[in-house]
């Protein structure tokens, strides 16, 4: 903290989005008001840049429509109607209808609804887990992302950190696979550029020519939901001209004789007809990457989204390993930083708590799960949302509505703004922003511990989560000791303060730093696997899950995350390819009637449905738009700029055509993020999208996976 002549406080802090950058702040603050938030220049991934996204920052914290005290339902639900209420009205209202919901139905009957509006370690995802637990309360899974990238990449690798997006400036051959870095990692893709200066080869693999597939080298267009067989198609050019690393394989890898038997079964003729990439673009591909080392993956979530996700993200990290990349500073491939960090989530979330027998509901399927879609006993009577918003986000937009309407649901939000989820609220709790909170912030996309320190009071009865779920423990006659811990105790508790990683780290040095790196090595030394040391049971990267110990650890990963809800469709040890669950290939029948391929991505300007709401973000953004190839656009008579409707059997959204020859054909796409009531619609991209189903492993989101019809309106 520092103070300026002309007499403007300086705050250091860390960004609160759900972003891989996590970028430095300096708060600004002048006679209690933050005027600007900045970008600190020093901390070497933010370097004085913020996105988009955060240039207005300071401004959205003092935003007329923020919601500043609690608030009752006064109209039908849906209509945003709302009275104001004091704290003790709306706490003491919660306890009798929650009272008697557990008297009648059973506690299991309230269910939680979270997910990455806060990336804190106090006020995040999991900052309500430990007393919704105590509470006993229905789990909720949360899964919108990276639950299938993470399940495969451990099966693959184990939790390590992996490559290091710093390191990314020393590699020679740079893939980019299903990500917009641009738009969602900008502050990696510096690192992307030192590389290509320096003569690296970047290629972007993505059904669209994205802002960063125009500043690479080389755009490889793939059909959605097909990566796994590029992938495998790889690898079978790779081991049938010999270019595997053969001393890497013998000596660091498990069960390369049964992956070469599964990749011989893609050649790239094959995976030509599967992907849409002619099959001497699959071979160049793969001889590039094989004998052009360092050579690097940037993973993207995106890949996890289809039926068929988790195997694409297994296979792709098994390809390092086959070539030897893992050698070299700059060699290997980027999933989620975030496991090198040693963070005590039990401690955190208390799974303890949870009663023998208490019952699982993933929160994608939030809209049947309400609607009668899941057979549930007791019936979900109660529905506590916080850093979400799923009427946006969610998949199946339809049926979530229809939940939220009901007259016999019992809805708490807490938020920033009355959303769109906030609109079907009983009761409304007003939640802090970033620069009015205290929290260590969760960093999935890189290697520093960020610390964020409140910079001006909060307006109004704005409160932090953390605080949040201590009144409402008191409020539901929770004793625990957990309930009365300070924050900064909390934090010593969340975190093993005494692990190598953490070695010269502590809570006052971040306090007076505002971030510090783990100790794991400088960017231009590390290289974690070079001999190996890989983070699974057998210490290799396992090309075939089921070589190690037997099968324990991939059966003990398939029964949590899949076989228990999908039995049946078991998870075969070695990456295989699954092919959407609809495509015109995978589903020619329902092609008929829909006949294009539909994937949502993320907007430039917001992050998720956060800021789009907001004025001067919607000017960035713009309104809501779908892409489409000229010859689809053509055969349905629509031109650029006019108004089109998509559809398919489960809803429709509005939006504005842009035709373009950046996207494939047969390939539609619009932003995920606009909030239905903002559209012309009133809904938005999770119209179309389908609940009840998911990717092969953990649980995640089938999001691109959807067919669809667009016409014009």
């Amino acid at each position: 903290m520092s103070t300026h002549a002309n007499e403007i406080r300086t705050v250091r802090g860390a960004c609160p989005q759900d972003c891989p950058d996590t970028c430095a702040f300096l708060y600004h603050v002048k006679d209690g008001k933050l005027v600007e938030v900045t970008g600190d220049p020093n901390h070497p991934m933010t370097c004085g840049r913020l996105c988009v996204k955060l240039k207005s920052f300071a401004e959205h914290h003092y935003h007329p429509d923020r919601l500043l005290h609690p608030m009752r339902r006064a109209g039908p639900k849906g209509t945003g109607q709302f009275e104001r209420i004091s704290w003790n009205e709306a706490l003491a209202e919660i306890k009798d209808r929650w009272t008697d919901i557990i008297e009648r139905y059973g506690s299991q009957a309230i269910m939680p609804h979270a997910y990455l509006g806060h990336q804190g370690t106090l006020n995040g995802l999991t900052s309500g887990d430990a007393f919704f637990n105590r509470l006993g309360a229905t789990v909720a899974e949360k899964t919108y992302c990276e639950s299938g990238s993470s399940t495969a990449w451990i099966m693959t690798v184990g939790p390590t950190g992996g490559l290091d997006v710093e390191s990314l400036a020393y590699s020679r051959y740079i893939i980019v696979w299903a990500m917009n870095m641009v738009s969602t990692n900008q502050h990696a893709w510096p690192f992307i550029l030192d590389a290509q200066k320096q003569g690296a080869k970047v290629v972007v693999i993505d059904p669209v020519r994205n802002r960063t597939a125009k500043q690479a080298d080389w755009h490889i267009p793939i059909r959605p939901g097909t990566d796994a067989a590029l992938a495998l198609a790889m690898m079978n050019v790779i081991i049938a001209e010999d270019l595997v690393d053969h001393d890497y394989v013998e000596k660091y890898t498990l069960g390369f004789e049964d992956l070469k038997r599964r990749a011989a079964q893609f050649p790239p003729g094959r995976v030509a007809d599967i992907t849409g990439i002619p099959a001497e673009h699959i071979r160049t591909l793969a001889r590039e990457y094989a004998t052009t080392q360092p050579s690097a993956i940037r993973q993207g979530v995106a890949l996890e989204r289809s039926h068929g996700g988790g195997d694409a993200i297994r296979a792709i990290t098994a390809l390092p390993a086959l070539v030897g990349a893992w050698r070299h500073v700059g060699g290997g491939t980027v999933e989620m930083p975030i496991w090198e960090f040693p963070t005590n989530f039990d401690a955190i979330c208390r799974p303890d708590w949870i009663k023998p027998g208490t019952r699982v509901v993933n929160e994608l399927d939030l809209g049947l799960a309400l609607t009668g879609g899941l057979e549930l006993d007791p019936p979900i009577k109660s529905l506590f949302v916080y850093n979400s918003n799923p009427v946006s986000q969610a998949l199946e937009q339809g049926k979530t509505i229809e939940g939220l309407l009901r007259d016999d649901l019992f809805t708490v939000v807490s938020e920033l703004f009355i959303t769109d989820t906030a609109r079907y609220a009983d009761i409304l709790l007003p939640a802090t922003m970033q620069a009015e909170q205290y929290d260590l912030m969760v960093t999935w996309g890189h290697l520093y511990m960020m610390l964020n320190q409140p910079a001006i009071d909060p307006p109004g009865e704005c409160i932090p989560n953390v605080e949040l779920f201590r009144r409402l423990a008191k409020t539901m006659g929770l004793d625990d000791p957990y309930w009365n811990m300070t924050d900064d105790e909390m934090l010593q508790a969340f975190y093993d303060w005494d692990s190598p990683q953490l070695q010269g780290i502590t809570l006052d040095l971040l306090k007076e730093r505002g971030w510090m790196r783990l100790n794991v090595g400088a960017p231009d030394k590390r290289a974690p696997h070079a001999e190996g040391h890989f983070k699974t049971p057998s210490g290799k990267c396992e090309f075939s899950a089921s070589a190690a110990k037997d099968g324990n650890f991939v059966v003990a990963v398939w029964r949590s995350m899949y076989e228990d809800r999908q039995p049946g469709n078991p998870v075969d040890p070695v990456p295989d390819y699954l092919p959407p669950y609809e495509s015109p290939l995978s589903d020619p029948e329902r092609a008929r009637l829909y006949p294009l391929s539909f994937i949502s991505s993320k907007a430039h300007s917001f992050l998720n449905s956060q800021y789009a709401n907001e004025p001067v973000h919607q000017r960035r953004q713009g309104e809501q738009t779908v892409m489409m190839h000229p010859d689809d656009a053509a055969a349905r008579g629509i031109e650029d700029g006019s108004y089109v409707r998509v559809f398919n059997d489960r809803g429709s959204f509005e939006a504005r055509a842009v035709v373009s020859d950046d996207i494939m054909p047969g390939v539609t796409t619009a932003n995920l993020g606009y909030w239905p009531s903002h559209n012309r619609s009133g809904t938005s991209v999770n119209a179309v999208s389908a609940g009840g189903r998911h990717a092969t492993l953990g649980q995640a989101g089938a999001f691109c996976d959807n067919l669809v019809e667009v016409a014009q309106v």
